[in-house]
């Protein structure tokens, strides 16, 4: 990677990856685009465009100015505002997709967009769900991601396109706040804990699902991308997880330094229909194998990150 152009590189991901990848490769290296700007270090810290990726022209002549060789597609509308809007989520998530794939073909360059464990349904086996397994998703947001890990194969198959993708779980950030998803209960949780020591949770005791601290996942993106393409079976699929957790097991992780913090739920069935259809917990030998996939952070080094962070913040 030389020249990288971000979709997306405000949202809760793109935020955080575009200072880690100028970090590494330099400021001007790396692009940030999105479809509205803002005064945040994405922003100001290096090249910065506005750009729809709805807008396949205006997204062909960013790509051309800068002379891009990488793209990593970012922009999406995530799992719970996808199903508030799932008209608009597909023209979106599947259009903005093609685009940015449409944009790779052209320039030759290496691309890399995120699926998510959305793209499971309620027929997939939930306990340590297998890398190749049956994917009918109920969501549209699980649908788009089904599709674009086939449409990003397609690339790869039919013209040469050097596509890449992991299947996310649910991402926990110190940096930026929730975008709609069915796991932002697990972001919130934090929040609320150093504010005002008590959350209360909108998905049910007992639901576990797979969950990732985000340095660990902008890391995971670097090594994928640098990994040698010899070695990669499965390309644009990956599973990846460092910890299944249940709402419960935030909580007793962040009582143990923030004193009598309290839990309390009050269900939201739309978004607790989204979560049972998904795993419990993951398999990511297929990861580990392909290109040494590993994370660093488990439930309490993460919980102990996250508090330090936002005590210092707020």
């Amino acid at each position: 990677m030389k020249r990288i152009l971000i979709t997306g590189a405000l949202g809760q991901i793109g935020s955080e990856l575009t200072l880690k990848l100028r970090e590494i490769y330099g400021a001007d290296q790396v692009i940030a685009t999105d479809i509205k700007k803002n005064d945040s270090e994405a922003v100001v810290g290096g090249p910065f465009e506005t750009v729809d990726v709805m807008d396949v022209n205006k997204l062909m002549e960013i790509a051309k100015k800068y002379k891009i060789d990488t793209i990593m597609h970012l922009a999406a509308l995530l799992s719970a505002t996808a199903e508030a809007n799932p008209i608009f989520a597909w023209k979106l998530n599947m259009g903005g997709l093609m685009n940015a794939l449409e944009t790779a073909r052209e320039l030759k360059a290496q691309f890399f967009t995120p699926s998510s464990i959305g793209a499971f349904g309620p027929s997939t086996p939930k306990i340590h769900t297998p890398q190749d397994t049956i994917m009918r998703p109920t969501t549209m947001y699980g649908v788009n991601k089904v599709a674009g890990e086939l449409l990003a194969d397609y690339y790869y198959y039919k013209f040469g396109v050097d596509t890449r993708g992991i299947r996310f779980p649910g991402l926990i950030s110190n940096v930026a706040l929730p975008g709609g998803g069915t796991t932002d209960y697990a972001v919130e949780i934090y929040y609320e804990a150093v504010k005002n020591g008590k959350y209360t949770s909108y998905i049910a005791e007992g639901t576990y699902m797979d969950m990732m601290y985000m340095p660990d996942a902008l890391r995971a993106i670097i090594d994928l991308m640098e990994a040698d393409a010899t070695k990669l079976k499965h390309r644009n699929s990956f599973n990846v997880t460092a910890m299944s957790i249940a709402p419960e097991d935030i909580a007793a992780s962040i009582a143990k330094l923030v004193p009598r913090f309290e839990l309390n739920y009050k269900v939201d069935p739309a978004r607790q229909r989204i979560a049972d259809s998904w795993p419990d917990s993951i398999d990511a030998s297929a990861a580990s194998e392909e290109w040494g996939f590993e994370y660093e952070y488990d439930l309490d080094k993460m919980t102990k990150d996250m508090i330090e962070k936002l005590r210092e913040r707020l």
